[in-house]
């Protein structure tokens, strides 16, 4: 049963945005999980791909950074098919790993800055896009 407007204080316009933002947050989750697991493999393969500045506080070994990313981008894929679904653990993981994908990529910003800062921006989106998203009003 539909909620009205007036109780929910949202109008239709901005839930059916957010509710096609949440389709194509759930088709971007998927891509930034490939796309996280290609960075992980990458790092690990070749420890020279990434330049590592001088005296980094978050320093760690760029292998160990690749399978941080593996397994983010791992469990990015698992929460993008579960939103696909629209479950509600899959509206829940998707918020939580977007959030920890933004810690990650926040504490390797020196070894690749403008693709951390790409998957910032894109985490963010995918965060509002699902916790502004409410089915049962559209």
């Amino acid at each position: 049963m539909t909620t009205p407007k007036h109780q929910t204080g949202e109008s239709p316009v901005k839930q059916g945005i957010a509710a096609g933002t949440s389709i194509g947050a759930a088709i971007l989750l998927l891509t930034l999980g490939v796309l996280q697991i290609f960075e992980g493999i990458s790092a690990v393969a070749n420890d020279e791909l990434f330049v590592v500045g001088p005296e980094y506080i978050y320093q760690f070994d760029t292998t160990g950074w690749g399978w941080i990313h593996i397994v983010l981008g791992a469990v990015l894929v698992i929460s993008a098919i579960g939103l696909m679904t629209g479950s509600t653990w899959g509206k829940v993981a998707a918020i939580v790993i977007a959030a920890l994908t933004i810690i990650a990529n926040f504490l390797s910003l020196p070894y690749y800055p403008w693709w951390s800062i790409l998957i910032i921006a894109l985490s963010i989106v995918v965060i509002w896009a699902v916790s502004t998203w409410h089915p049962n009003t559209v």
